[in-house]
């Protein structure tokens, strides 16, 4: 039996929205993936207004809030991967928005 290598294409975001409780991303294989705001510690801290400033990176493959100083991974988000930012960066962060 032979096999083929099959080439696939990295999996994407094309659009984020943002609830008081979710980070939903619809991706580029037709899926929409939603997870708990809490797994984002900075996200569920922000504002309405900060939450809605998020842009594209590396061509899909991540999410950046520049207001917050947050990055989140397609891949991570694909493997159900919460935010890993210590609980000491998180309250210095916490500190500067004071």
């Amino acid at each position: 039996m032979t096999t083929s290598a099959t080439k696939l294409a990295p999996i994407v975001a094309l659009d984020v929205s943002v609830t008081d409780s979710a980070l939903t991303v619809a991706l580029s294989d037709g899926r929409t993936l939603a997870v708990p705001l809490a797994w984002f510690p900075r996200l569920l801290q922000a504002s309405a207004q900060e939450r809605a400033e998020w842009r594209l990176t590396g061509k899909g493959q991540g999410i950046h809030w520049p207001l917050l100083d947050e990055d989140i991974s397609v891949a991570g988000l694909l493997a159900g991967i919460p935010s890993r930012e210590s609980t000491s960066s998180l309250a210095k962060w916490q500190q500067s928005r004071q």
